[in-house]
């Protein structure tokens, strides 16, 4: 299996005023690895108000050092089901940005139930890996994210 190798992992997502906090941060929680330490992972729930005033948090992960990040990637790679791991290839220009970033959305119900899915839906836990490539250009992205994935 060929390996990638990425600088972080950012986790995001939204809790509704309708929503179970705990249940969204389990949700969060299938991306994360249980042999990544406590104290490798950053969590930050943050309050604001939505469009028309209604009370949202932002939830953000933030995975950085190489080891956890190593952890992070190779169970990654395993919660994507086949179908997931071809929509992402075939859509891998959109889902690389220039600085070498790749981002994927998931249901987050699906999520929650310990099924992980990819989805462009609204209602989704957005996850970021800002890939290690050399060249730094979104070409050498792409084709380490392809080799990753392609097996």
């Amino acid at each position: 299996m060929a390996k990638i190798r990425a600088h972080h992992v950012r986790i995001t997502t939204f809790i509704q005023a309708t929503e179970d906090e705990d249940k969204v941060l389990e949700a969060v929680g299938t991306f994360i690895p249980e042999e990544i330490e406590d104290e490798d992972v950053t969590l930050d729930v943050d309050e604001t108000t939505g469009f028309f005033g209604n009370p949202i948090k932002v939830v953000n992960v933030e995975i950085k050092r190489s080891k956890a990040v190593r952890k992070f990637l190779d169970h990654f790679r395993e919660l994507l089901s086949e179908e997931d791991r071809r929509y992402i290839l075939e859509n891998l220009d959109e889902k690389v940005d220039e600085e070498g970033t790749l981002y994927v959305r998931f249901n987050k119900q699906k999520a929650y139930l310990g099924e992980p899915e990819v989805d462009e839906g609204g209602d989704t836990i957005q996850v970021r890996i800002k890939v290690k490539a050399f060249p730094m250009r979104k070409e050498s992205v792409v084709k380490a994210v392809r080799e990753w994935l392609g097996e």
